[in-house]
């Protein structure tokens, strides 16, 4: 039930989110698009459309952008066609990672995504050789100073794989991955909001970095983050960032 210190690294990651809130809306457009393209339309029958629309509205994303994206999704609206591709490569210290893209022009990708590696010291792998080092779940984070055993207690029952106590007093709720919403909602209800949400890849293991190599490796997901055909980096490093 424990794990790595994590309130500075999500606070971190919000800051760096809230920071480039025009990219945010494209890649959330991308991802609506995308999710309506492949699962339909209504977001009842479509969790992936769901998660993305919920992540939309929470970025304060006008319902108009929001019902057009769909549209274009389900070929109601003209509108460019992306495709989705995963990445996998090795950062510092053999640190995994693993980059999501939504992309109408895989070899612009490819070629944006292996500078990044190779300007940085990582290495871009084969498909498939950092994969399973990942879980694909929801991540709920709540901060510290929460009721442990009441929490565990409410995202057990709602239906939650595991509540893991950080070294920092924080709390993390895994759950199925397409069950976030309604775990989300369901803890709502009992008095618990979370301060982060999403559904992405968890390391199984993480690989502590600290000093150069920490400030080395962030350079790194940060040139990759800035990519326009990316989505979502996923590694299993653990940096330290001062609060």
């Amino acid at each position: 039930m424990s794990g790595h210190s994590k309130w500075a690294n999500i606070k971190h990651k919000k800051a760096a989110t809230d920071a480039k809130r025009g990219k945010i809306f494209t890649r959330l457009i991308k991802e609506i698009t995308v999710a309506a393209k492949l699962g339909g339309g209504d977001a009842g029958t479509n969790p992936r459309l769901r998660l993305a629309m919920d992540k939309a509205y929470d970025n304060n994303m006008p319902k108009d952008t929001v019902e057009r994206a769909i549209k274009r999704g389900c070929g109601e609206l003209e509108g460019v066609n992306y495709e989705e591709i995963r990445y996998e490569g090795y950062g510092i210290g053999g640190a995994a990672v693993m980059v999501d893209c939504l992309t109408d022009n895989k070899v612009r990708t490819v070629a944006d995504v292996r500078h990044a590696f190779t300007k940085y010291g990582g290495n871009m792998g084969t498909d498939g050789c950092v994969a399973f080092q990942f879980t694909h779940c929801g991540q709920l984070l709540f901060a510290p100073g929460v009721n442990e055993d009441a929490l565990m207690e409410a995202a057990l029952e709602a239906g939650a794989d595991d509540v893991l106590s950080q070294e920092d007093g924080s709390f993390e709720v895994i759950t199925p991955p397409y069950a976030l919403h309604a775990i989300k909602q369901a803890l709502d209800v009992a008095g618990f909001k979370a301060e982060y949400a999403e559904v992405g890849m968890k390391p199984q293991n993480e690989i502590e970095l600290s000093g150069d190599e920490a400030v080395t490796m962030q350079k790194l997901l940060d040139a990759l983050e800035i990519l326009d055909d990316v989505q979502e980096v996923y590694t299993s490093a653990s940096i330290e960032h001062a609060d």
